[in-house]
Parts: structure tokens; C-alpha cells; sequence
């Protein structure tokens, strides 16, 4: 549905894309308009308010989106969802009349716009058949564009009309869209299809609709035995079936009711001339649910029927023709099935939760999926064929003009936060558009259906256009890369150019413009998007290339506007100037690598593009004739000959790098200060006591400065993508050892100070007039190979071992310095990295579960993914290997699909379009079962291509028409896959078949199938396969359901929230809950603000929100934001995530506290199943959830049941955490209980005894645990003695034996709910009321003050210190 919006060309300046509502999906997608007033003097900017905490204005509430604020505000959820007021402005109501509904109230607030009242009203359940209207206040119409509050007369209480206005045919159609999507609205099959930005959510299923309201509704859980807990058999420990059909459970919703059968555009469009001029628009066919069949006509007054059939056209209007404003209006009066099931299907549509329908910013598609039933859908057939680039998005009748737009929404002015807030959700919004229309162009030019604009020459050579975007295949074609490895170069450079771009964009340079970049897989080609540069295609490269080479480094040139621009963001990602020599051997002196080009558009903007090399080689892979690496990577068998020359260290790798070398500059300077002012006061003195001062100094000094340089530039530094990973705020200075701290600083390394001063301010604590002083800061520059003599600087030149570059004679040394900064680099990776990495995974602070989150763990410590074989070998090194055994199983797996993928992905390159299932579906059967002569089902003759002998020059590019590919048979597949670990990641796989890996490896095929699914796009149907036949194969080409793109793009940033998010967790960190919440309530609204209601960045801050609510005793709160994180993980990551089944166990410890206990235990089984399919039984984390299911199985009494959940946890404890750990007494201590509540005191005597040991000996004889533990002991031998006098008081005395009653036990929820707490790492201060009274008037006092704008910090800060820092997942 287009929203009136429509005509606004993306770039008209005062209308940002961002306020132009979305075409797709119900509503107002885009977050509101909001913007904010300057009154509040927005002049304390994101540092004021990181550094204080209470800089920030207080406005938590505001934020929580408003979604029941008022008794009938339910059908607005969905554009309020998006509503987030930043600055508090009163907010006031209106009354709507719509015709033939009573007047209702509606919250409005005055920056919006009129156009998003229409929004509201179109998703209400009493308005939604409403589109083509306008509202009038007081008989005049109200402009969709303007602000409420420039409406003169517009206040509490106006009363605005809805008068429907004529339709034209845009209106019609507009209008017969979103009927459609009404229709449509409960409907998967988009999620399933990979369409609209739509995608899976099953949480409603586990929680039987929306928690907040189940817990008031269902009587609270004490009546225990009602609750049926005993999960499936697959669920159990030790079940080794892992059955797929679970993970997409059938929804009732989904049985969609249906309205009609058949609803599309009649075959009599469009209307004659004489009808036109009679009003006619278009003409509809309609079929009812009761077999009616009639035909619509749209008019400039609306629908009635006319008196066609399918064969004869008679447009006279039918008798009695029903005349509707509305097409539901006139429907439900032809069909009763269509008036009954349309109003049942809008109440449920609108009960569902917000989150389960508004679109994601970018696609996710899903690797199964059920058979869909394919049904006759007018709008989606139109779309197919009518070129949707006519109809593309808003702008009818022009393409969009990608690069205008994404280069004008950089252009805004971002002074203060409201600025910046618009020009972010600008930036943000137009980027995920592009992402979806290249995405759709790149298809369709590898589905054949894009004309090439040199269509001459060979497929290989094609390039496209289409919808502005310019499209090229990653070949190398004209031999461009012949000298870096040919085609496997090609492959990786768009990649590496997307970095560039990615890294380019967040320094943020005015006046330096990037191309929007999107890199597309599909079908086994690599395709690459990008906005184009004005003008361009009407010149030859030579002409319009002013900076740098198009010929790797033979002729190159500089121009004096570029080097000024690239200068800027020199030090943020450690580039160098330097010289390079041209073909004259003229010295020209560059700021980035030689292929980097700028060009100047024909808008006079200053573009780069070609951002392959903007960070520097890796030597690991580089071999260079006459060059020895460090030994650090010689032991480990580097420099390794990899496919391509293009292999660059991570910007992440630089960062911790450069960090690393900070640390080391400090402690030598500061050290060798230290021998200064000793040798100075031993002179005095006699006394050379200076062991012990000089340490604490040393950390001092450090302290100071790593301080000063954190927040004077933390600003450039792109952050990781999942911002809860690593917590620790950079200032966890140089008192670390170097290591420590690389693993800590969440904010990569800053480059060293902004101006010199501060090191030598800093260092010296004296201006550097003193000799010495200089003495000492020069020797610690030189030793770590800082670019400059007087301060820590650390900058690469990325053109070093970039073969055809030649240096000027004069900069012999600094070249070398440079080598050996790049071997150094090398080394440091190998040395530091991956063993830090290994000794996170080891104390568990790293917790891999899939290949997805491996990958991730490596990039977020700069390692690059063709290290795995490396990390492998490390692995099966480590003395502790048995603890790390996930690690090594997800490593292999990783490692064993990524071969598959690229032998698929030259697979697929020869399969013709209509052998596409066929193919896919025998390189599965090849790859996964035991089937050991899969044999490939050719297409049936009929379909095969007739004209084999004629070779037809300009086929489509994935038209192959040969068969090769069936040829394939499982033993040569894995015999390739074994070649490529070896050739591409230096790994040894010893392995014929997949059984025998299965066997080797302990993996589950299930596992696999998923991993390779996800990696290449692939869509099964979901189903019970049965891999381990040896009659039949597993898969035929039925079971191949859709072949899907994986996309990589840029995802731009929101750094004013990102602040907020980052102060609100280091607040949280020290202790302040209350200020921490705040922060984080308000980093909530400003990412609301700039991505809409849906991201991966809110999902992280709404569990944090959850889980400081809960510690806080908020639990309705807590539960109301865990069950927003857990929807919006599933919609924003994938229902089978490992962060979705974590965001799981969050809300089922939050329902159980809620006393939601049957929710919270099918919310955990679904959670164990998940992780079952993704990783298997075998895992640290599956200790948690079992630990987690038996406490819950404890507290309602189903001691066996719990036990085999508390046993299987022991056991993975005892496996990852080493017998004496404290996981592990723990564990014990849990089991313990449960055989005391089933009377069994020997082995709960014997398990208690074992934690008794461990505490003993780790904590001593005097820790209150041990004293607990003991004191337990001693109750469970009384209860044992007693039990025993009972039983020998029955044995001799037999039936009238006088029996003392016993104490059995059941537990108390509250004592559950302590050991829950315990093991998911939340620890509550105990307050007593008082304490609790003391700290509300303290907080009271404090708004107080601040309302008073007193900004006097009260005397004693009232401080909760944590006893243990709060493990923010």
C-alpha cells in the first residue's frame, strides 16, 4: 500500500526520505517525523552526557512506545509503535468522525505531520478500509505534508472530519493494494518467500499471545497441576533425534480465513475511451467464498458492480449496483462469508503484537520453509509483470536516483542532535532501500532478465544497469587482475571494497563522497551494486580518474583537493602519506593505496571509489621473495600461498594493534621517567627505594593519559557490531598487562592523542623544554614504530608489497619502517589474537554456538576467517583441548561447509535455470547422505535445450546448458572439500565421506544441512529427513523450495544513541542502576528514532532494559521489554539465532518470577530444541538451560523429570569448567536438593559432599558458601538419621508402629527463584524496606533538584555497588 506521500522524489531537500512512508507492509513503517525543538538548548552534545550520566534529560516514559495508552488505542499501535518524542512536548487529543463510526479520541503529538494521522486511521480496525480521504477541521482540508502544530485553530479537542474524496487510478490502486494487504495481513507466505521485508516469528505460540496481559488474565501459577511439563522426547538429554518439523510449529492464526477466492484485475482493462469519460478507472474480477462471480468497476465515486461476464463486456452498472465509497463495503454486501470472517480476521490482526508485522530494515529469509499453497494474488501478478521499476517504491513514472539520494542525506547539517538524529534516520532509511533494490536488480540480471549494456561481448564480460544501479559480475574480466590471482581476486575484491566504503563512511568526511556499495550472491555468481557517479558513463576512465592509478600503480596522479580530504581520515584509519614514483618517475605523493581513484561527478562532489586495499596486506599470505616474517609466524608455517594477493589485516586487527603498541609506548616512557626521577633523587638521597612507588606511578601516569586519549577521539571508531559482546569501557588502562587490556577495550584503540601535547602534558608532567624528557618519548616513538618522533602515531601505507608500486629513493628508511610494521602486524595477529581468542573461549567469555557467531568472535578480535585452520591446529594444541571441544566441533564445521560452499559455488555456475532443483538437490544428497551412488534426476528430454550444437554467444549468465553437474558423486565432492581445507585453509581433513566426518567429528547433520543452507542461500522444506539411508537418497528435487541472495552491505550507524548505550552500560558497570536506566531509556528512543521500531542495536538495548528492570524488582517491566527483545530477534536475526535462543532463556526466567511457570518452561524447552539443531548437546551453554529447566521441574514437582536435566548439567560443568570449578559445586549443590525433596538422602549427602569439597578447597574453611554448604550437610544427615529410626521403628515393630510424621519438603518458588537468579548470574542487594524507602526520596530529591535546574550534585553520592559486576550477556 503507497501511502498519499507518493510524488515526492527522494531528494527534494526539505522532505527526507525518511518521512515518505514506506510502500510495503501495513502502515507507517518509517519512524516518525520528530523534530526536535532547539528550545532545549541541545548544547550539552553526547560527551557531556557520557561523562556525567546526568546531563541527559529525564525522560524515561516517553519512550516505552506507547502501545495500550488508551482504551481503544489498539488499532494504532502500529504507527505509534514508531512513535518516540525525544524532547518532552505536550502531547495533546483530537477526535476523529469518521463516516459511519463514532467519534474517537486519538493521541497526536504536534510535530507530526497530518499525513500520519492517515496512517493511523488506515491500520484501525474500524477505519482500516479507509484510503483515498482527507480531514477537515472546520471545512477547510489539512495539508498531508504540514505539522500539526503550524495548524492554526488545531488543539485540544478539535473535531476532524474524514470526508472521502474521488478516486483517480493511482488512488484506485492504492486502494485496491492495501485491501489486499488486509487480506494478506495473517498470511506467512512473504515471510516464507523472502518478499517486503517481511520474516518468522513463533514466540506468540509459546506465550499464547502477548505476555504482559496472560499473566493478569490466567489465574497466577499456583494451581500446579494443571501444568503438563513433560517436554517432547526429542527435548530429553540423550535423545539423539534432532527432528526438523518443530522448528517452524504450525500457528492457528495461520489457517487463514478465508474472504474471497479470487481477486484481480478483470481482462477488460483498461476502460475504452467513452467509458473513461463516464469515470470508469479500472475494472476488478471478483470470485466469493459463496462462488458468486462479478465484476467491479472503480470510478472516480468508488466500486459497484457492472454487468460484464467473462466473455461479453457490458459496463452498465448492475442492478442494484451497491455503490461502495470502500471495496470491503461493497464486498460485505455481496457476501456474508466476506463480511463475517473480514471483521474476524482485522481483531486478530490487530491483537497481534506490533512487532510481529512491522517490516525489518533489511531482508531475512528463511532456510525451510512449509509447501505453500500458491494462490491467485491480483497484486503480486501485477507486479511480476507490469516492470515494477515503473511502479518502483514511491515515485511513479521515475527510477529513483540511488546515488542523488545517498549522497544529499550525507550532505545534511548534523551541528546538534536533532540534526544529527534526522541526517541519521535519512542516511539510514535510504540505505535500506538501495540494499532491497540492488538486491532485486542483482537477481534479476543473473536470472537473465536485465539487458547488458555492452551485450556483444561474453557473458563473463556483461555489465548491467538497471534502476540507476550499475552492476558487474566478479570475474576478471580484461585480465585486470591477472597479476593478484585472477578470478579469485575478483571474487574477494568486492568484498574488501565494501569494507573500504563500510570504513570510508563511518570517519564521515564532509566533502568525500563514497558510492553506495552492495555485494550480492546468488546462484553461485558474485554480483556487485553500485549507486553511479554522475557522468561517468559518458567518459572514458582516463579522463575522469584525477587521484590515483587504473593500472595497479603504472601511472598515477594527485590532485592537491583530495589529499586535503583523504588527510582527515588519515588518522582515524591509520593511513600514511606517502610518495609513490609514476611512469616518468615523477614523486607523487598519495593518502591511501594507488588503486583508490577519485573522480569528480558531473555534481562537482569529490567521490573514491576502489577501496580494495584501504587497509594494509596481510604477509601471513602475502609471500614476498627476500622477506622473513617474525618468527612468531614462522613457527606457526607462515607466510602460507593463498588464492589471491588481495589479503588485507581487519580494521578490527589494526585497532587492537595500534592499542597495543599505545600500551607498550606508555609503560616505556613512563618507565624510563621513573629511572630519570629516581637517579635524580637518589643523588639527593642515598636511598634507591624506588620498587614500589615506581609501579603505582607508572600506572598513574598511564591512567592519565589512556583517559585523555579515550574520549578525546573515541567518536571515529567504528564499534562492533553486537554492542553487548564487550563491555568493558576502554579506560581499563595501561595498568593491564598489554594483553589484557587488547581483550578489554571495547572502544577500538584511538590513534594515539589529537595533539601531541597531551602525551607530553601527560607523560612528563612537564613542558618538553626538558632534553631529557624528549630523550624519552623520542626512544619509546622509535621502539614502537610510530610515524612521528614526538608522539604516539601509528599509521600503515597500504601500497607496501603492492607489486607494480616503486618507491622514491629518499624514502628507503621510512619503506622499511613500514615492512616491518607490516610484519610486526602479521605476527601480532598470530601471537596475540588467536590465543587471546582461545583463552576467551576457554574461561568462557566467548561462547560460539554456530558458524555465525564464530565468525564473529574471529572478526570482532581482527582475525580473518581463512585464519580457521590456524586457530584449528592451535585448538587440538591446547593442553586444556577437552574444554574447548565446542569450539573445535564449530571450528571444523565452519571450516567443512565453507569448502562446500565454494565448490557449490562454481557447481551452480553450470546449471541451467530449469535443472536448478535437480542440481541442488543431488549436491546435497552428495554432500550430506549416506547414500552411496546418488544418482542426479536430469530434467525430462522435453525440457532440455534443443540447440546444443549452436553455441550461442550471449547466453544469460546462468544459462549453462551443460550437465556436468550431475556427474558429481559423493566420494569425488569429498575428496574437493578435502583439497580445498588443504589448499585454502592449510588444514589436514582425513575424511572419504560424510559418515566418517559425522563420526570423527561428532556432528549432526541436521547441522550442517543448516549451516550450508544459510551460507548459500538454499530453502528446504521442512520435513523429516532421513539422511542415514543406504537404499535411497535424502533429498529430491521437490524438497528444494527457492534459491535465495545472501547480501552484504554497508549498515550505517546511530552514534548519538550508540553513546547513550555505551554510557548507560558503564554506568551500570559502576554500580548506578537508576542513572544506567535512564541512559539506556534514552538510548532506546533515539534508535527508535533513527532506524524505526525494528534492528538488531534496539534488540540488545531492550535486553539490557529487561534485565536492569528486573534486578530493579520491575518484573511486569522486565517481562514487557525481554518479550520485545525476543520477538525482534527472531524478525531481525532468524528464529533459530543463538542470540534469539538467548534472548528465550532471559523471558522464561522473567515469566517464571512472573509466576508464568507453564510459559516459562515451554519457552525453555522451545529454547533446547533450538539449540539442539544448532549446535548440539555437547555445549557450555546447554549446562545453563538444563540448569534452568531442572529448578523449574523442581519447583513443581517433577523431581525425576528435573533430575535428568540436573544431572546432564553436571555432567557438561564438569566437562567445560574442570571438575574443582564452582559451576560445578554449584551444580552438585542443585542436584542435592532435588533428592532431598524426593527423600533419597544418600545421594543428595553424597552430591552435597562433593560441592562441600570444591568450596573448601577454593574458597577456605571460613567463606560463608562453605559454612552454607555445611550447614546443609548437617540438616540432610538429620533428616537421613531420622528416615532410618522411622524405617527400623516400622521393621520391628510392623503396622502399629507409632510413626513420627516427616518434613518433606516441596520448595518455594522464592527459594527457586534464588537459584535461578544464582546460575543466570544476577545478584540483588539485599535492601531493606527502609534502605528501599531512603533510596526513593533520594531519587525523588534529585528530579527534584534537576527540575529546579539546580545542578548541584547532592553531597553523598547514594551508591548501589554491585557485589559482582552485572554480567550484561
Amino acid at each position: 500500500m503507497v501511502s498519499k506521500t507518493d510524488d515526492i522524489p527522494a531528494s527534494v531537500p526539505d522532505c527526507n526520505p525518511a518521512d515518505v512512508a514506506d510502500g510495503a507492509g501495513d502502515g507507517a513503517q518509517d519512524g516518525k517525523e520528530t523534530r526536535l525543538k532547539d528550545s532545549c538548548g541541545c548544547g550539552h552534545n553526547a560527551d557531556k552526557a557520557m561523562v556525567n550520566g546526568d546531563g541527559a534529560h529525564e525522560h524515561t516514559g516517553e519512550a516505552e512506545l506507547k502501545q495500550h495508552g488508551n482504551g481503544e488505542a489498539d488499532a494504532e499501535e502500529e504507527s505509534n509503535e514508531q512513535e518516540v518524542i525525544v524532547i518532552q512536548d505536550t502531547g495533546f487529543t483530537v477526535k476523529i468522525q469518521a463516516p459511519g463510526t463514532e467519534p474517537f479520541d486519538l493521541q497526536v503529538s504536534p510535530q507530526e505531520m497530518v499525513q500520519e494521522i492517515h496512517q493511523v486511521l488506515m491500520d484501525r480496525e474500524d477505519t482500516c478500509h479507509r484510503t483515498c480521504f482527507s480531514l477537515q477541521l472546520d471545512g477547510n482540508v489539512l495539508d498531508n505534508f504540514a505539522e500539526l502544530k503550524s495548524i492554526e485553530g488545531l488543539q485540544e479537542g478539535s473535531l476532524l472530519k474524514v470526508v472521502e474524496e474521488p478516486y483517480t487510478v493511482r488512488e484506485a490502486r492504492i486502494h485496491v493494494r492495501h485491501i489486499r494487504d488486509l487480506l494478506k495481513s495473517l498470511d506467512p507466505s512473504d515471510a516464507y518467500n523472502g518478499v517486503d521485508c517481511n520474516s518468522l516469528s513463533f514466540l506468540s505460540i509459546f506465550t499464547d499471545g502477548d505476555l504482559g496481559d496472560s499473566g493478569k488474565r490466567k489465574k497466577k501459577g499456583n494451581d500446579l497441576e494443571q501444568i503438563d511439563c513433560t517436554p517432547p522426547e526429542h527435548i530429553l538429554p540423550g535423545s539423539k533425534e534432532r527432528p526438523l518439523v518443530p522448528l517452524q510449529p504450525q500457528n492457528k492464526d495461520w489457517k487463514p480465513m478465508q474472504c474471497l477466492k479470487v481477486l484481480t484485475m478483470s481482462g477488460w482493462n483498461p476502460p475504452p475511451g467513452n467509458r473513461k469519460m463516464h469515470g470508469d478507472l479500472m475494472y476488478l474480477y471478483i470470485v466469493t467464498v459463496e462462488e458468486r462471480h462479478v465484476s467491479v468497476t472503480a470510478s472516480t465515486r468508488g466500486f459497484y458492480l457492472n454487468q460484464s461476464t467473462t466473455y461479453s463486456f457490458n459496463p452498465k452498472p448492475a442492478n442494484p449496483s451497491f455503490l461502495s465509497h470502500s471495496l470491503v463495503e461493497l464486498l460485505s454486501q455481496i457476501s456474508p462469508a466476506f463480511k463475517k470472517n473480514f471483521t474476524a480476521l482485522q481483531k486478530k490482526r490487530v491483537q497481534r503484537h506490533p512487532f510481529e508485522r512491522i517490516a525489518t530494515p533489511f531482508q531475512v529469509y528463511s532456510w525451510t520453509a512449509p509447501q505453500v499453497d500458491h494462490a491467485m494474488d491480483c497484486v503480486r501478478a501485477e507486479d511480476a509483470y507490469t516492470s515494477r521499476l515503473g511502479y518502483e517504491e514511491h515515485i511513479p513514472g521515475q527510477t529513483r536516483d540511488w546515488n542523488e539520494e545517498l549522497q544529499t542525506t550525507r550532505e545534511l547539517p548534523r551541528k546538534n542532535l536533532p540534526e544529527r538524529l534526522l541526517r541519521e534516520r535519512a542516511i539510514f532509511k535510504v540505505h535500506s532501500d538501495f540494499a532491497a533494490a540492488a538486491t532485486r536488480g542483482a537477481m534479476a540480471v543473473i536470472d537473465g532478465n536485465v539487458m547488458a549494456i555492452n551485450p556483444g561481448e561474453e557473458t563473463r564480460m556483461q555489465m548491467f544497469i538497471w534502476n540507476n544501479i550499475f552492476f558487474s559480475l566478479g570475474f576478471d574480466v580484461r585480465d585486470h587482475y591477472r597479476e593478484l590471482g585472477g578470478d579469485a581476486a575478483a571474487h574477494a575484491a568486492p568484498t574488501n571494497d565494501l569494507n573500504g566504503v563500510r570504513a570510508y563512511g563511518a570517519v564521515d568526511v564532509e566533502g568525500l563522497y563514497t558510492l553506495g556499495t552492495v555485494v550480492v550472491d546468488y546462484r553461485g555468481y558474485r554480483v556487485t551494486a553500485q549507486s553511479i557517479i554522475p557522468g561517468i558513463l559518458e567518459r572514458e576512465q582516463e579522463q575522469s580518474v584525477i587521484y590515483g592509478s587504473i593500472d595497479f600503480g603504472k601511472t598515477v596522479v594527485s590532485h592537491s583537493k583530495y589529499l586535503e580530504l583523504l588527510e582527515k581520515t588519515s588518522r582515524p584509519l591509520k593511513v600514511q602519506r606517502h610518495n609513490v614514483l609514476n611512469e616518468k618517475n615523477e614523486t607523487v605523493e598519495l593518502c591511501s593505496s594507488v588503486e583508490c581513484k577519485g573522480i569528480i561527478g558531473n555534481d562537482g562532489r569529490h567521490y573514491i571509489l576502489d577501496l580494495l586495499r584501504t587497509f594494509p596486506p596481510d604477509l601471513n599470505f602475502l609471500p614476498v621473495d627476500g622477506e622473513e616474517l617474525p618468527p612468531e609466524s614462522q613457527r606457526q608455517g607462515f607466510p602460507r600461498q593463498h588464492r589471491h594477493r588481495l589479503a588485507c589485516l581487519r580494521q578490527e586487527l589494526i585497532e587492537a594493534f595500534v592499542e597495543h603498541r599505545y600500551l607498550l609506548f606508555m609503560k616505556m616512557a613512563a618507565l624510563q621517567l621513573m629511572q630519570q626521577k629516581a637517579n635524580k633523587d637518589s643523588n639527593k638521597t642515598e636511598t634507591p627505594a624506588i620498587t614500589a612507588t615506581s609501579e603505582t606511578s607508572t600506572e598513574s601516569t598511564a591512567d592519565t593519559i589512556q583517559t585523555q586519549t579515550t574520549t578525546s577521539d573515541s567518536t571515529e571508531t567504528e564499534t562492533c557490531t553486537d554492542c553487548t559482546a564487550q563491555t568493558d569501557s576502554s579506560t581499563s588502562a595501561a595498568s593491564q598487562t598489554a594483553t589484557d587490556s587488547e581483550e578489554n577495550s571495547s572502544e577500538p584503540a584511538t590513534n594515539g592523542p589529537l595533539d601531541s601535547a597531551a602525551t607530553q602534558n601527560g607523560a612528563c608532567k612537564s613542558p618538553l623544554e626538558d632534553p631529557k624528557s624528549r630523550e624519552v618519548v623520542l626512544n619509546a616513538c622509535k621502539a614502537v614504530g610510530s610515524i612521528s618522533n614526538t608522539s604516539f602515531d601509528i599509521r600503515f601505507n597500504p601500497d607496501i608489497f603492492s607489486p607494480g608500486v616503486r618507491f622514491p629513493d629518499n624514502s628507503v628508511d621510512e619503506v622499511q619502517k613500514q615492512k616491518q610494521l607490516l610484519k610486526d602486524a602479521a605476527a601480532f595477529l598470530v601471537s596475540c589474537q588467536i590465543p587471546s581468542l582461545i583463552k576467551d573461549c576457554l574461561d568462557h567469555s566467548a561462547l560460539p554456538m554456530d558458524g555465525a557467531t564464530l565468525t564473529e568472535a574471529l572478526h570482532q578480535r581482527g582475525i580473518n576467517v581463512r585464519y580457521l585452520g590456524t586457530i584449528l591446529e592451535f585448538v587440538e594444541k591446547t593442553p586444556a583441548k577437552a574444554q574447548l571441544e565446542h569450539i573445535y566441533r564449530i571450528g571444523v564445521s565452519e571450516l567443512i561447509t565453507r569448502c562446500a560452499k565454494h565448490i557449490f559455488k562454481t557447481y551452480l555456475q553450470g546449471v541451467e535455470l530449469s535443472a536448478l532443483s535437480a542440481a541442488v538437490s543431488h549436491f546435497l544428497n552428495c554432500f550430506l547422505s549416506s547414500f552411496p551412488d546418488a544418482v542426479a534426476h536430469l530434467p525430462p528430454d522435453e525440457l532440455v535445450s534443443r540447440r546444443k550444437s549452436r553455441k550461442r554467444r550471449n547466453r544469460v549468465p546462468g544459462g549453462g546448458d551443460n550437465t556436468a553437474w550431475a556427474s558429481l558423486t559423493p566420494s569425488e565432492l569429498w575428496k574437493n572439500i578435502a583439497s580445498e581445507a588443504q589448499s585454502y585453509y592449510h588444514y589436514n581433513i582425513q575424511c572419504e565421506s560424510v559418515d566418517q566426518v559425522v563420526e570423527k567429528y561428532s556432528f549432526q547433520k541436521t547441522t550442517l544441512l543448516r549451516e550450508i543452507s544459510i551460507k548459500t542461500g538454499i530453502q528446504i522444506l521442512i520435513k523429516e529427513y532421513n539422511f542415514d539411508s543406504r537404499h535411497k537418497p535424502a533429498f529430491t528435487e521437490e524438497d528444494i523450495l527457492n534459491i535465495f541472495p545472501v547480501v552484504k552491505h554497508v549498515n550505517p550507524k546511530a552514534s548519538d544513541a550508540f553513546h547513550f548505550f555505551q554510557s548507560g552500560q558503564a554506568k551500570v558497570q559502576q554500580g548506578f542502576l537508576k542513572e544506567g536506566c535512564e541512559l539506556i531509556n534514552e538510548a532506546l528512543n533515539l534508535f527508535n528514532n533513527v532506524y524505526g521500531a525494528m534492528h538488531v542495536e534496539i534488540c540488545a538495548c531492550l535486553r539490557l532494559l529487561a534485565r536492569l528492570n528486573y534486578i530493579m524488582g520491575d518484573h511486569p517491566e522486565a517481562l514487557s521489554n525481554q518479550q520485545k527483545a525476543a520477538l525482534m530477534s527472531e524478525r531481525v536475526l532468524g528464529i533459530e539465532h543463538p542470540n534469539t535462543i538467548q534472548e528465550y532463556m532471559h523471558l522464561a526466567l522473567y515469566c517464571f518470577a512472573n509466576g508464568q511457570l507453564s510459559t516459562a518452561l515451554k519457552l525453555l524447552y522451545r529454547a533446547r530444541y533450538l539449540m539442539l539443531l544448532v549446535c548440539g548437546e555437547d555445549h557450555p551453554e546447554m549446562a545453563l538451560l538444563d540448569s534452568n529447566i531442572g529448578l523449574v521441574l523442581h519447583g513443581v514437582m517433577e523431581y525425576d523429570l528435573s533430575l535428568r536435566f540436573l544431572e546432564n548439567a553436571l555432567n557438561i560443568n564438569t566437562k567445560y569448567h574442570g571438575p574443582r570449578s564452582l559451576k560445578v559445586a554449584l551444580s552438585h549443590h542443585l542436584v542435592a536438593r532435588v533428592y532431598e525433596s524426593k527423600a533419597e538422602f544418600r545421594s543428595a549427602l553424597q552430591h552435597e559432599k562433593e560441592g562441600y569439597t570444591i568450596y573448601k578447597n577454593q574458597m577456605g574453611e571460613a567463606h560463608e558458601k562453605t559454612k552454607e554448604s555445611s550447614d546443609y550437610l548437617k540438616y540432610l544427615t538429620q533428616q537421613a538419621v531420622a528416615l532410618q529410626r522411622t524405617m527400623n521403628e516400622i521393621y520391628k515393630n510392623g503396622s502399629n508402629a507409632s510413626i513420627m510424621p516427616l518434613k518433606f519438603t516441596a520448595p518455594s518458588m522464592a527459594s527457586v527463584l534464588e537459584q535461578l537468579n544464582i546460575i543466570n548470574g544476577i545478584i540483588f542487594i539485599p535492601l531493606s524496606q527502609k534502605d528501599l524507602e531512603n533510596l526513593k526520596a533520594e531519587v525523588h530529591r534529585r528530579q527534584q533538584l534537576q527540575e529546579l535546574g539546580k545542578s548541584e550534585e547532592p553531597t553523598e553520592e547514594s551508591q548501589l555497588q554491585l557485589e559482582d559486576k552485572i554480567p550484561i550477556d
